[in-house]
């Protein structure tokens, strides 16, 4: 069980090991299908995103985090001691153990940390923009005749001329710049704006939907002081979001399972819209969860400094973290 500590809030070794193996499991559930797709050489359209596109591999996902604030019982000797951003609390207390080391951690990713803030604070702030209809994954194919095709094992719904009808009849005006840059030359001037990575904290919203499925990026950027508890509902709001994504694209997946939402119809545009605004709503709880454990991280390595600023003045030499 957990025991509050002025240290922090103990985690007990029987409890570690529980919750880090159902976080083992957990991860399974989503690795070991790609995992077993990477060794025979096949891919899936729509599964293998969130382990191909972003930077965290399986084994890092796999690893179970108790977050900034937590210490875990009898973990000063074992593997979890020797990981990064962790130290040793002091032996011989009921708090002994290993935690993050908020102080590090703050001085070591500054920069990550207040891109963060900034970017997460400002997108939450805004008004959510529901009428983009996925056009982005239709404007990444316009003109494939000519450019080529994305995703080319699998076909195009409507046809290369079909596809491309729909992307000059609608209006495009998407705000992410990670999927704007991937727009073929001859769709980029037909989005309302055109985003650049200097303009991504100024631009972002809550309805995007490439913008609520990087969560899982600057949540993972933020391990270990982001818990994997969090981090793993990043990840299934992302893992939901991209099938949406590829559903309301111009590609024909009914072969893999999904059935489509035609948005190039004023039904399918009506239906993308009630899920984005749902997983908008989602996202805005788990934009202001991280955000909570960036000041959880500040009032934690403040703190640590004025303890160690009063060991210094009374002659005690506060613990070295590792």
């Amino acid at each position: 069980m957990s025991v509050l500590s002025p240290a922090g809030v103990v985690i007990s070794a029987q409890e570690h090991r529980e919750r880090a193996a159902a976080h083992h499991q957990k991860v399974r559930g989503y690795a070991d299908a790609f995992l077993a797709r990477r060794n025979a050489g096949q891919k899936h359209p729509v599964e293998d995103f969130l382990f191909t596109y972003y930077s965290y591999k399986p084994g890092q996902l796999s690893r179970w985090h108790p977050g900034a604030g937590h210490i875990l019982e009898g973990a000063g000797t074992g593997e979890q001691a020797d990981w990064k951003f962790y130290t040793t609390t002091p032996d011989g207390t009921s708090a002994a153990g290993a935690a993050v080391d908020v102080t590090r951690f703050r001085r070591e990713r500054d920069s990550i940390v207040g891109f963060t803030r900034r970017l997460l604070s400002s997108t939450a702030a805004r008004p959510a923009q529901l009428g983009c209809f996925g056009l982005h994954e239709w404007a990444m194919v316009h003109r494939s005749c000519e450019h080529g095709q994305r995703h080319d094992q699998v076909p195009l719904r409507l046809g290369a001329s079909g596809t491309d009808e729909v992307v000059e009849s609608l209006n495009i005006r998407c705000t992410h710049f990670d999927a704007f840059r991937f727009y073929t030359p001859s769709a980029r001037p037909l989005n309302a704006l055109q985003p650049t990575r200097e303009t991504q904290v100024d631009l972002e919203q809550p309805g995007c939907l490439h913008a609520n499925m990087d969560l899982y990026k600057w949540a993972y950027k933020l391990i270990p002081a982001v818990s994997s508890d969090l981090l793993m509902d990043c990840f299934d709001l992302a893992w939901r979001i991209r099938e949406l994504d590829m559903r309301a694209s111009p590609y024909d997946l009914q072969d893999w399972g999904y059935a489509p939402v035609r948005i190039e119809e004023p039904a399918g545009r009506a239906e993308y819209a009630r899920a984005q605004k749902g997983f908008s709503d989602e996202a805005q709880v788990l934009r202001s969860r991280i955000l909570a454990v960036l000041d959880e991280v500040d009032e934690l390595a403040d703190a640590e400094g004025a303890q160690g600023a009063e060991d210094a003045a009374s002659g005690r030499i506060a613990p070295q973290s590792s």
